[in-house]
């Protein structure tokens, strides 16, 4: 029977396996009868410590998936693979053989999955590095510098589709990593093939002395699709914790020098950029075509470090990043998506301490502040009827150096520069103008690790400096001159990684003019002007801040997890120039105890269960969070899978709640949190998830989101994801206002509103595989969200959660109707009559312009990709965006969905080549 197809979505992230490997002799290439295919049989010992031999090659095999060389049948088997699910330490349900071959050049891997059943077998198609659904896999994964802690994983299906990961942290993966390398497939009726060809200049490895012996950690690991079964040639089980770390060994590899890495990858785009008119604009064109030029560059400095150079370059066929609406005093974090960025993060992350409950997740470096939005915006409208701005900053050169020494340090390093930015506009009389929006700035960011202990330890510290040139007085006020971070970080892990202690120290400072650290003392992250806190105090005059941040935590990973972390973040510390951090001034507890059953029993295949608490404080002793909460998940034996958690909160304090004013009582929350899924590996699968949650000032939010997955052929995936979210908040700020009156507030009146917001949006997307080279991608988002206020009300009591609602417990409100939509005056003390329009109203009246909105957003794109050679691609994207608001509330479907699909178009079509030389 021929190959089958389906569409299963592998959801084992056991694509993170390793362990220890054992010598096997030598078995017959040939290809059994069908009826003689040999079962998997049971190794000796799951501890016993696996090692298996490379040969080198006298001649480099052919990469044709058919292992006719004789190097092959001389080469040493791993077999006798162990599953990690869903019978953990079985052997594996069919026999696996694996050989390795190297010569100068290359490494050179042969498997063969042999299956009892191999017109049951599965390989649909799909993007590279795609984490295909229902489909068959085999990775090899080489620790080429023994360090227990980083290695490059290279998987296939028999449809020949490719992924490459390269792990770090004996755990975590970067699937951002990208190599160049080959691979052919066979399927037969033993099962199927793999052969693979692993150039040396991929991989990043020590030479040894002269005539010495390397050793090389590796592991294999296949799935087998129609038992959901996951099987490692080191055992893997799921109750071991770390990952390289229990990898085999692959020896006999002598005579390696380090290869010359030398890679360059030009391009050359072309854009069209078509926008929709805007009356009278004098900086309006239909068309904007626009071409460009670039290189990255790759140059192996010694055999461990990597310099990495970008010269102009091209993010023009990222996706978008999704619409949102924030109606918070914090800024929206998004993914990095671009390769420069992307590829070798991981050398750079500090501060992340391995637990499984935490308060906050603090990033030190968030790339995307390179080439960031410009920070000082000219509005349309007044002085400046019409406005051309940049969207990003430009980059105009990015170097990175990266990788280890012999010595056993990690090393990274990255330097980038953006230019100054100026925005153009208009005046009323005409006459063009320009103004900076962003300085020039530099981007530095430093970061030094040492492995100890065969990797069990490691100790290593952290620096990033942003410079701005400030000499532009419109931008001195507003930003910091330069901003520093460094700190030192440690973990250590014992009883084979069981149990892990790791923590950091870091410092910061800031400086540049009065104006500019004074904004930064007023910023959301810290409110150093709040009238309450009298640990805090605003000084004007300062031109430099400072501060400090620790972590201390520890974590048992096995069939028992379990974690507790501390965290201190003074109020000074401020890192947001090159990282993300949404607060400073806390003192933090999580803790955490969960309990992972992986065997099956009558009612699941396997099951967890956990309690965890987070409690926080601010450095005045108020308690700001009490989480406590319970969860439980399972996966049943048809692979459905269902979750529930339940959290409460008793009442704590919110000392951001009145944005830099007096701090309030959050009233007891809880919130319940339900999924399930169907089995991904079917053609049709479904997941599904909700959220409830309320309080007791009578706040409220239920959120609801489907996932349907479709795999109509082997090369088509189609998926529909619609979520809908609806949310009454009592207390939404809206303004506050200096009143000499207002004495139980500090002399400011803090007003609020009653919030009633509905968000509805659906991701739509369709991947068309042609062929493992050549992929069709379409993505669309609509995206709409309205907002209804009513009962604008002012905060009372400092300390509690108490407000007089205007027009009823106080005060008068007068409605009006402009052009401009509607109009809100509020006369907070006296019960007033309303004058007859709103040009009459008194100068002392609080003024609420309509604060109703219903925003609506459509965004899409689509990119045909072709790798027309190893390495070198061709992009063909058309990108659209449409967009509109109104100050009205309310959502209605009909209306909304309807009126999106009228708004005006932007359309960017885009074609982009890169050439691979290395």
């Amino acid at each position: 029977m021929p190959l089958r197809h389906s569409t299963r979505t592998v959801m084992a992230l056991a694509l993170l396996a390793g362990g220890p490997l054992c010598a096997q002799a030598p078995l017959s290439l040939a290809p059994h009868p069908a009826s003689q295919t040999p079962k998997q049989t049971r190794p000796l010992s799951l501890d016993a410590p696996r090692v298996m031999r490379a040969v080198r090659a006298g001649e480099a095999p052919r990469i044709d998936g058919r292992f006719d060389e004789p190097a092959w049948a001389a080469a040493e088997v791993a077999t006798d693979f162990v599953q990690r699910q869903p019978q953990p330490g079985e052997p594996g349900s069919e026999r696996t053989e694996v050989r390795v071959l190297y010569d100068d050049g290359a490494v050179y891997v042969a498997a063969r999955m042999f299956d009892r059943r191999p017109d049951s077998m599965q390989a649909p198609l799909a993007r590279r590095d795609q984490p295909v659904a229902s489909s068959e896999w085999f990775n090899v994964v080489l620790d080429s510098y023994h360090d227990r802690r980083t290695a490059f994983r290279f998987g296939v299906n028999p449809a020949g589709l490719r992924r490459d990961v390269y792990h770090f942290n004996d755990g975590a993966e970067d699937a951002g990593w990208d190599a160049v390398w080959e691979v052919a497939t066979t399927v037969d009726e033993q099962g199927w093939t793999a052969e693979f060809r692993i150039p040396l200049s991929q991989l990043r490895f020590n030479p040894p002395a002269a005539g010495a012996e390397q050793t090389w950690g590796v592991q294999f690991f296949r799935y087998v699709s129609r038992r959901d079964e996951w099987s490692h040639w080191a055992p893997w089980l799921p109750t071991y914790a770390g990952f390289v770390s229990r990898f085999g060994e692959l020896r006999g590899i002598t005579g390696l020098s380090a290869p010359r890495r030398l890679e360059l990858m030009p391009y050359t785009s072309a854009r069209l950029d078509r926008q929709p008119p805007r009356a009278g604009d004098p900086f309006y064109s239909e068309n904007e075509a626009t071409g460009s030029v670039g290189l990255d560059v790759k140059m192996g400095v010694t055999s461990g470090l990597t310099l990495t150079g970008t010269v102009n370059p091209d993010f023009g066929q990222v996706e978008l990043d999704p619409a949102v609406v924030n109606l918070t005093a914090f800024e929206t974090q998004f993914a990095e998506r671009r390769p420069f960025f992307v590829e070798g993060a991981d050398v750079f992350r500090f501060g992340q301490t391995p637990v499984f409950n935490g308060f906050g997740n603090p990033q030190f470096f968030y790339s995307r502040r390179v080439g960031r939005a410009p920070q000082r915006r000219v509005f349309p409208g007044g002085d400046a009827p019409f406005v051309d701005e940049p969207e990003q900053s430009t980059i105009l050169a990015a170097a990175k150096l990266s990788g280890r020494t012999a010595g056993g340090w990690s090393v990274g390093v990255m330097d980038a520069v953006t230019q100054r930015e100026q925005a153009r506009y208009v005046d009323a009389e005409g006459v063009r103008h320009a103004t900076p929006v962003e300085p020039m700035t530099n981007y530095f960011i430093g970061r030094v690790r040492r492995d100890l202990n065969g990797g069990a330890t490691t100790v290593g510290g952290m620096l990033t400096a942003g410079n701005r040139d400030l000499a532009d007085d419109e931008l001195a006020p507003l930003l910091r001159r330069d901003a520093y971070v460094g700190g030192i970080d440690f973990e250590h892990s014992w009883a084979r990684r069981l149990w892990t202690v790791s923590g950091y120290v870091a410092a910061s400072r800031v400086g540049g003019s009065a104006d500019a650290i004074a904004r930064t003392q007023r910023s959301s992250a810290r409110y150093y002007q709040r009238p309450d806190a009298d640990y805090l105090a605003l000084d004007p005059e300062r031109t430099r801040l400072g501060g400090t941040a620790a972590a201390l935590a520890v974590q048992r990973s096995g069939d028992w997890d379990m974690s507790v972390q501390l965290r201190s973040v003074s109020p000074g510390f401020e890192m947001n120039d090159m990282g993300f951090a949404l607060r400073s001034d806390f003192r933090s507890l999580a803790t955490f105890l969960g309990r992972r059953v992986p065997a099956p029993n009558r009612l699941f295949r396997q099951h967890s269960m956990a309690v965890f608490a987070t409690h926080a404080w601010n450095a005045g002793g108020d308690a700001l969070n009490a989480d406590f909460g319970v969860g439980l998940n399972g996966t049943f034996h048809n692979l459905w899978n269902a979750g529930l958690n339940l959290s409460y909160e008793p009442e704590t304090r919110d000392d951001r709640l009145t944005r830099g004013g007096p701090l309030a009582a959050s009233p007891a929350n809880w919130g319940v949190n339900a999924h399930f899924s169907t089995d991904p590996r079917k053609r049709l699968s479904l997941s599904a998830g909700g959220y409830a949650g309320g309080d007791r000032a009578g706040g409220a939010e239920r959120s609801a989101n489907v996932s349907l997955n479709l795999r109509p052929s082997p090369s088509v995936q189609v998926s529909v994801g619609p979520s809908v979210g609806i949310t009454r908040d009592p207390d939404q700020y809206l303004f506050a206002a200096a009143d000499p009156a207002a004495v139980e507030t500090f002399g400011t009146r803090y007003v609020f509103g009653r919030l009633e917001q509905t968000t509805a949006s659906m991701d739509l997307r369709l991947d068309w595989t042609f062929t493992p080279a050549v992929s069709l991608q379409l993505f669309a988002q609509p995206f709409v969200a309205s907002g209804d206020f009513r009962d604008f009300r002012e905060f009372t009591t400092p300390g509690e959660s108490e407000y007089a609602v205007y027009g009823r417990d106080r005060g008068t409100v007068c409605e009006y109707r402009t052009e401009g939509g509607r109009v809100y005056a509020i006369q907070p003390t006296l019960a007033v009559g309303c004058p007859a329009s709103a040009e009459d109203l008194p100068a002392e009246l609080l003024r609420v312009d309509d604060p109703d909105f219903t925003v609506r957003s459509l965004r899409g794109n689509a990119v045909l990709r072709w790798e027309y050679r190893p390495g070198s691609a061709l992009f063909l994207v058309w990108q659209q965006e449409r967009s509109g608001f109104e100050p009205l509330g309310g959502f209605r479907a009909g209306r909304d969905v309807g009126r999106l699909f009228r708004e005006p178009a932007r359309n960017v079509f885009l074609l982009k080549a890169t050439w691979w030389i290395g």
